[in-house]
């Protein structure tokens, strides 16, 4: 399925035959040798809400929560008969809501935390002035300025050699962190690119950092909610919030296409799946 080009590999594990999440992580995510994604999905009994969502990036570590993956995860439930147009799904200790509607899904997100203004982050290149906010994955977000004398604009940023050294930097060990580069394009409207930790690459949309680069350029004073985020794919996703006091965002939604590309099968020669 993908999220707005944010592919992602959905399997149903209510009967528990998948034992070792990274591992077929690892294998299926694999663009050469397995399917090929940005990530693996696995559909789960929940005893809090209708499933749980397991997401592993596709290096196999833990991904804890993904934005545009939840918003798959929440279309796959409801062609499956899993769960309702509107439902809730357990990730990472949170529940999530979600709300299908055609080929259009909207995911209410975390309340953002741990926001971080105007950052100055020594780097080979120099010092940059990032911003940092946790929206459920930890994000730096990048405000670039189109054009200005000696500096690239969007499309010329070298992302992953950037977003690479920022990924790593001192400054957010041990986890790490994802890296945003946002440019303003009109009221209201961004344009982003992003690095994402586990694919450890550029990805075509991260729903995640799309909902951290609006926040973090509201908090700037450049944008107000609702916010039209377009994403390296081209594909326009729509983030809502609300500002709360001492720089709090709440009621936080997400919404975009999901689209489900195919169904099949893979033989795996593993023991990663209970027989």
């Amino acid at each position: 399925m993908t999220g707005a080009g944010n592919d992602f590999v959905v399997i149903d594990n209510r009967n528990g035959r998948i034992q070792d999440g990274p591992g077929l992580a690892r294998i299926v995510c694999e663009r050469h040798f397995g399917v090929g994604a940005d990530g693996l999905l696995l559909l789960e009994d929940s005893e809090k809400a209708d499933f749980r969502m397991m997401y592993y990036n596709a290096d196999g570590s833990f991904g804890g929560m993904c934005g545009n993956g939840g918003r798959c995860i929440a279309q796959f439930a409801f062609s499956k008969r899993i769960a309702g147009a509107e439902q809730s799904f357990e990730a990472l200790d949170s529940i999530y809501r979600a709300a299908v509607r055609g080929g259009v899904v909207e995911l209410w997100m975390k309340d953002a935390s741990n926001l971080r203004i105007a950052i100055m982050l020594p780097t080979s290149t120099g010092r940059i002035v990032c911003n940092f906010i946790d929206t459920g994955a930890p994000h730096v977000v990048i405000i670039l300025t189109n054009g200005a004398p000696g500096k690239p604009g969007l499309s010329s940023i070298d992302v992953e050699r950037i977003g690479r050294e920022i990924r790593e930097h001192a400054e957010f060990l041990p986890d790490g962190t994802n890296v945003n580069f946002v440019k303003c394009d009109a009221i209201n409207r961004l344009s982003i690119r992003t690095y994402e930790r586990g694919v450890e690459a550029e990805t075509l949309a991260c729903g995640t950092g799309s909902v951290a680069a609006a926040i973090v350029a509201a908090e700037l004073g450049l944008v107000k909610s609702p916010v039209e985020v377009q994403v390296k794919s081209q594909s326009v996703l729509r983030v809502e919030f609300e500002k709360g006091e001492a720089g709090r965002y709440g009621g936080v939604k997400l919404r975009g296409p999901v689209v489900a590309v195919f169904s099949g099968v893979i033989e795996l020669r593993t023991s990663l799946v209970v027989i």
